[in-house]
């Protein structure tokens, strides 16, 4: 994103809260959105690796106990 999209979203996030309050300094919501928006960071590996995990727990559901799901994920 670029610095025009964030003043943007100041502009808009005053409307979005539902709350017509207007504040001088930033609140700690919209830095943490602006940093979210700016970093190059992501959490798409992980997201992934959580997903993964889901999957093969809802495949094993009733079929073996902890062991072989533990086995299963390793292996994976």
């Amino acid at each position: 994103m670029d610095v025009k999209s964030i003043s943007l979203l100041d502009l808009l996030f005053p409307s979005v809260s539902g709350i017509a309050v207007v504040t001088v300094e930033p609140t700690a919501e919209v830095i943490r959105i602006e940093a979210g928006m700016t970093s190059h960071w992501n959490s798409g590996p992980v997201e992934g690796a959580v997903n993964r995990i889901k999957m093969l727990k809802r495949q094993m559901f009733g079929r073996a106990d902890f062991p072989l799901l533990h086995k299963r994920v390793l292996l994976a």
